[in-house]
C-alpha cells in the first residue's frame, strides 16, 4: 500500500471503510436478500390470489410450496366476469394517464420558463409555486368539491383529472425547473443562432436533454393518482368508482370475497410495476441527475 492510499483510508469515515471492506460478493448477496424481502408481499399476495379462497382461510400463502396442487386461475376468472371491477380498472385508467400527461406537459412548459425565460415577476411567481408544495390536498378537499358542484363536475372523471393536475403541478414544475436549468446555456445559445425559438428550442433541444426527469415525473405521477383513494373517494362518480374505490367497496359490503379481492388488489399494483419497470432506466437517470458534478 502507497503512502497515497495510506492518507486516503484514513480521510474516510468508519462507515465508508466498512462499505469498502464489504464489497463484492458479500455486498451483492445482501443486497440480494434485501430485494427478495422487499418483494416478498407481492409474492404473497399474488400465491393468496392464485389459491382457492377455502384454503386461503386456513393457511398462509407458503403453503403452496408443498402443496401446489391448490393454485388456480378461478380468482382471476371471477375478476374478469365482476364488471364493477373490470369497469373500475377503465375508468382508472381514464384518470391517471389524462392527469399524467396534463402534469408533464405543463410541468415542462413551465419548468422551461422558469429555467430560461425572462418576465416580469419570475422569481416571485416560482417561489409561489415552490410554497405550494407544502400546501396538504386535506385543505382543499372542501372548498375544491363545492367549486366542482357549482360548475357541475363534481364526481366526475374530468373533476378527479382537474384536481390531480393542478396538485400536481408545484412538483412537476420545481423538479423540471431544477433540471432544465443545468442545460449549458451555450447549448441553447448555439441553438438561438441557428435560427430556432423557443417553441423549436424547447422541442428539439430541451425536451430531449429532460428525458430522464420527464420520466422520472411521469413515474411519481402515474404511481400517485393510481394508488389514490382520498381524492377519488370524494369526487369519483360513485357508480363507477376507481380501483381503488372499488376494492374498499368490496371489502365493506362482502366481506370475505378473497376470490375477487385477491386477483384485483394485484391487478391493480401489476400495472404500476409494469410502467416502473417499463422506464426505470429513465427514472434512475432522472433520479440521479446532478447528484454527480
Amino acid at each position: 500500500m502507497t503512502s497515497a492510499d495510506t492518507v486516503v483510508q484514513a480521510k474516510q469515515s468508519p462507515v465508508a471503510r466498512i462499505a469498502a471492506r464489504a464489497g463484492g460478493g458479500a455486498l451483492r448477496v445482501v443486497l440480494i436478500l434485501v430485494g427478495l424481502l422487499w418483494l416478498m408481499p407481492t409474492a404473497g399476495l399474488l400465491l393468496s390470489s392464485l389459491r382457492d379462497p377455502a384454503e386461503v382461510d386456513l393457511s398462509g400463502w407458503w403453503k403452496v410450496f408443498t402443496d401446489p396442487g391448490q393454485l388456480t386461475f378461478s380468482g382471476y376468472d371471477n375478476l374478469l366476469g365482476n364488471q364493477q371491477i373490470t369497469d373500475s380498472l377503465w375508468t382508472t385508467l381514464a384518470i391517471t394517464v389524462p392527469a399524467t400527461l396534463l402534469v408533464v406537459v405543463i410541468g415542462a412548459l413551465a419548468g422551461y420558463a422558469f429555467a430560461w425565460m425572462d418576465f416580469p415577476g419570475r422569481d416571485v411567481w416560482f417561489l409561489i409555486v415552490v410554497g405550494l408544495l407544502v400546501v396538504p390536498v386535506q385543505v382543499a378537499l372542501i372548498p375544491v368539491a363545492k367549486l366542482f358542484g357549482e360548475i357541475g363536475i363534481f364526481q366526475t372523471t374530468t373533476g378527479v383529472v382537474l384536481f390531480h393536475t393542478a396538485f400536481g403541478l408545484p412538483f412537476a414544475i420545481f423538479l423540471l425547473r431544477n433540471f432544465f436549468a443545468e442545460i449549458p446555456r451555450e447549448l441553447l445559445e448555439a441553438a438561438r443562432l441557428d435560427g430556432a425559438g423557443e417553441l423549436r428550442l424547447f422541442l428539439r433541444v430541451v425536451m430531449p436533454l429532460g428525458g430522464p426527469a420527464i420520466a422520472s415525473l411521469g413515474i411519481f405521477q402515474f404511481l400517485w393518482v393510481w394508488n389514490d383513494m382520498l381524492v377519488a373517494l370524494i369526487f369519483a362518480d360513485s357508480g363507477n368508482p376507481p380501483i381503488t374505490v372499488a376494492l374498499q367497496q368490496q371489502v365493506r359490503q362482502f366481506g370475505n370475497n378473497i376470490d375477487i379481492l385477491g386477483p384485483g388488489a394485484f391487478v391493480s399494483m401489476l400495472i404500476p410495476l409494469a410502467v416502473f419497470f417499463a422506464f426505470q432506466r429513465q427514472f434512475v437517470a432522472g433520479v440521479m441527475a446532478g447528484a454527480v458534478k
